[in-house]
């Protein structure tokens, strides 16, 4: 038995993650953030998937039997490839889950109107993953599209509550919506744009309903579990977290408080 494995590049898979142990505060988990080579947002298919699939191995190796892919790129550029391919050659009983899914399974029951808004990195835009994703489940959906560039920095940064957010949140929200005055929903496509919610509900007009990731994998996972025993039989349940870092553990410490809300568990390194 061992614990759920929760991946991402960053920091952003940690809004994941403590919406994953609300839902089901029994596991115990393992965090890896590959901060030392993010983002991955503007690196190309063939990069990100040697990156995620060389996490997903450590993680594997450190004992969890199913991991979290907690990172939109990641789930966008490498996920179908490991568990197509990947997983029946290197662990054929693991298995590996994103986030893009459980939120295109929902998304089409949301909107009223059938136009929907996706706002994410640029890595994430150009995979098409959301549109492919969604006409599988609501092909009468129309999707639009917008990356956000600067919304990661001003998380990163802290600066998601300062005033100088505000420029960056609006210009965005603003080119998205003149794309359709239709759209009724909005995608947070990216694990750190739920930071940034209080003020995109600001500049938002009525009507617009915001999508941010941590809850639906978390009930997707807890769906997940129920419809697999066979794999909630393999996860230790102790309640406990642990948090490793490619790069440096202070500074993962750090930042791990302004995604999480609250201090962690003292991280370590992690060499790959």
């Amino acid at each position: 038995m061992g614990p759920i494995g929760v991946f991402d590049s960053g920091y952003g898979g940690l809004t994941v993650l403590k919406e994953i142990i609300a839902e089901l505060p029994a596991y115990d988990y393992i965090y890896l953030g590959d901060n030392a080579r993010a983002p991955y947002g503007n690196r190309g298919f063939d990069t990100i998937h040697a990156y995620t699939l060389q996490c997903v191995q450590q993680l594997f190796d450190m004992g969890c039997p199913l991991v979290v892919l907690a990172c939109n790129t990641a789930s966008a550029k490498a996920l179908r490839t490991i568990q197509q391919k990947d997983l029946p050659r290197i662990a054929p009983d693991n298995r590996v889950l994103g986030v893009i899914r459980p939120t295109t399974e929902m998304v089409g029951t949301i909107t009223q109107t059938g136009e929907v808004g996706i706002l994410a990195t640029n890595g994430t835009i150009s995979s098409e993953s959301y549109p492919i994703e969604i006409a599988k489940f609501f092909p009468h959906v129309k999707v639009h599209q917008l990356a956000c560039p600067m919304w990661v920095p001003l998380v990163e940064n802290n600066e998601h509550e300062n005033e100088g957010a505000d420029f960056f949140v609006k210009e965005y929200l603003d080119k998205i919506l003149s794309q359709s005055t239709n759209i009724d929903t909005l995608v947070l496509g990216c694990t750190h744009y739920p930071l940034l919610m209080k003020k995109i509900r600001q500049y938002l007009p009525g009507g617009v309903t915001v999508l941010a990731q941590g809850k639906i994998v978390a009930h997707s996972l807890k769906d997940y579990l129920k419809r697999h025993p066979e794999m909630e039989a393999r996860l230790s349940k102790g309640g406990q977290q642990s948090y490793f870092t490619t790069d440096d553990p202070a500074i993962f410490d750090r930042m791990a408080e302004i995604f999480f809300g609250r201090a962690v568990a003292a991280s370590k390194h992690l060499s790959l």
